[in-house]
Formats: structure tokens, sequence, C-alpha cells
């Protein structure tokens, strides 16, 4: 599911701002070669609490970051993070649309921080078990 989130951020921001594909979009680490204007997707603090039954609550943060090249950078993060907040307020993950909630950006050392939640509901299925059909039982009392 985290997996299947991060893609779909990534593709809505591939397909809605990265047109002319000037902006690169990271998904993992890079140690080097960074190429600026960029983007850094990824999952924050995953979590999951029982709801009832078989039933859980999945909250996922989930943050996007852009490093901006242009000489004036508060500019263009502050253009930026208005053009992220109406993109991630809903995605379509595998034919649904998931909303975002709690967003909020920050701005640090220069690199837009956009974070965002996609909660959902899940259900755990249990396998099947193959109900008991023959009993033996030994009673016997020893002296």
């Amino acid at each position: 599911m985290i997996n299947s989130i991060i893609d779909s951020i990534s593709l809505a921001i591939s397909n809605e701002l990265n047109t002319e594909n000037q902006y690169k979009i990271y998904t993992e680490n890079v140690e080097q070669g960074l190429v600026e204007p960029c983007f850094f997707v990824f999952c924050v603090n995953p979590t999951e609490r029982l709801f009832r039954n078989n039933k859980f609550y999945r909250e996922h943060q989930y943050c996007v970051q852009y490093f901006p090249k242009g000489p004036e950078k508060n500019s263009e993060t502050n253009d930026m993070s208005e053009n992220l907040f109406d993109l991630l307020e809903l995605i379509d993950v595998a034919g649904d649309l998931y909303r975002g909630t709690n967003m909020n950006a920050e701005i640090v050392d220069g690199v837009l921080n956009v974070f965002v939640n996609y909660n959902t509901f899940v259900y755990k299925v249990e396998a099947e078990q193959e109900p008991m059909t023959e009993l033996d039982v030994n009673t016997s009392a020893e002296e």
C-alpha cells in the first residue's frame, strides 16, 4: 500500500507539474548526482491500530520535498507549496481516489517539505481453518 501511494504521488506530480520533464522525481535516497530542481517522495510515519475485530485503521504520513534551483528560491518554493496542496488533495491509487488530509508545509534550509496524510481502513482476512472432524478421547483411571 505504501509503495502504491508513493507511486501515485509521483505520477500525479509528473502528470501535472512535470509536463516538460524539468523535474527529477526520486523515491529512494540519492548519494551523489542530485539534480535540482527535483522532488523526493517518501513515507514518514506509518501507523496501524485495531479498530474493531479484523478491521484496522492505518495512518500514513508522506513527505514531498522540493529542491528549488532558480535564483528566487523563496518565491519558487511558495508557488510550489500551493501547487502541491492542490495536487495532493486527491490522488488516484489503483483506480481508487484517496483524499489527502492534515496538509502542511515548511521550508527548511531552502528545501520545501509538504506533509500529507492518506489514511485508510484495512481488513485482515484470516485463513480459513478446517474444522476438526474427529476426536479420539482415551480416558482411564489409574490406581
